[in-house]
């Protein structure tokens, strides 16, 4: 397990990386979000941010932090940073390759100070390659991994939000390339640099798929296959009242529960794996489910083994009994946001409170 480094008294952090030191060079979407993690598991956060960036204090993806303002251009500041970065364990940049070699704080020069540090960098493309100093988002470091193309509907690919490159296949790598490297530096003394890229991850979650189309249980037609929306037993369903639920009824035992408490008694229904018979029950089962509403059916099949859910919005979320009682959402300056995941029974996480910090201060605490 890591072995905290020695904790300041003066620093309020619960969690398992409370005590462990990281800078933040702030960014959008994967990088903020991989660093919020850290923090709520307990990790001292300093995000360096422009002069004049005026950081929204209350934002979800910016709590825990201490925020310092600097200008990178500015030498005299460059020299700070690395002041800084000579007691950290980590650094998180998400700049385009080269940027920050061009601030003077690229990984020889930080190493040569901190040959401890791990030195993550998170980008779309990669630190290398043709595309590597191309601009990108998330939708087009997933279109080439094949996995945009695998989502949708038979007549278009369908974005799915930015969860799959920036913070599936971006920010959880970083966090766990950045926290194996922590351990490894651990044991050799050694840090390293961790290139993570949105288009290695988002290609990485497709593991499964490319198995199962190597031994032929997956086509590259989008809603044909068993976990795309293809199969009548594990897709969603409209409902009388307009709103939507979602069945998983994979298991036979569950598609029997699926059957009894939904009243499928015609015999077609007993042909679940015929591919051929799905458009056909697909069009039944949406007769069946459009003709009662969403409260109706969580009466009948919520809670039981159907593999059922009712489809929420983000502000129906929080109100489910099943969220509510496991307090997955909490509400920090009148902001509803998610609590801390995953969750530790001896060294529990915590939303701390973000604050302005001094660099020279920082840089004074974290010498070792």
């Amino acid at each position: 397990m890591l072995d905290k480094p020695a904790q300041d008294s003066s620093v309020r952090t619960s969690g398992p990386l409370a005590g462990f030191r990281i800078v933040e060079f702030a960014g959008i979407g994967p990088g903020p979000f991989a660093c919020m993690l850290l923090a709520d598991m307990g990790a001292e956060v300093v995000t360096l941010d422009r002069v004049g960036a005026g950081k929204n204090m209350k934002s979800v993806a910016g709590r825990g932090r201490k925020v310092v303002e600097l200008d990178l251009k500015d030498k005299a500041a460059v020299s700070q940073v690395l002041d800084l970065l000579a007691g950290a364990d980590a650094l998180i940049e998400g700049f385009r390759p080269g940027v920050m070699e061009r601030l003077g704080l690229g990984p020889d020069i930080v190493l040569a100070r901190n040959p401890r540090l791990v030195y993550g960098r998170m980008t779309g493309w990669g630190q290398e390659g043709p595309l590597a100093n191309a601009a990108g988002h998330d939708i087009n470091y997933i279109s080439i991994t094949g996995a945009l193309a695998a989502i949708g509907s038979r007549e278009a690919p369908m974005p799915p939000l930015n969860l799959v490159g920036d913070f599936g296949g971006g920010a959880l790598y970083l966090v766990v390339g950045v926290l194996a490297a922590l351990l490894e530096a651990q044991k050799s003394g050694k840090g390293q640099v961790v290139d993570t890229a949105m288009c290695d991850g988002a290609a990485s979650l497709m593991s499964m798929f490319f198995d199962m189309a190597a031994i032929g249980r997956w086509t590259e037609g989008r809603d044909q296959n068993l976990l795309d929306g293809g199969a009548h037993f594990y897709g969603v369903y409209e409902c009388a009242c307009g709103n939507f639920v979602s069945i998983g009824s994979i298991e036979p035992q569950f598609y029997a529960l699926l059957r009894q408490h939904a009243g499928l008694t015609d015999a077609d229904f007993d042909a679940q794996m015929d591919r051929k018979a799905w458009p056909a029950l697909k069009q039944k089962l949406k007769a069946v489910f459009k003709s009662k509403t969403r409260e109706d059916w969580c009466k009948i099949m919520e809670g039981t083994d159907i593999c059922f859910a009712p489809i929420l919005t983000m502000s129906e979320a929080p109100k489910h009994p099943h969220m509510a009682a496991r307090k997955v959402f909490v509400e920090r300056h009148g902001v509803t946001q998610p609590a801390p995941a995953p969750r530790f029974s001896r060294t529990p996480s915590s939303i701390r409170e973000p604050e302005k910090a001094d660099i020279g201060q920082l840089a004074s605490a974290w010498k070792r």
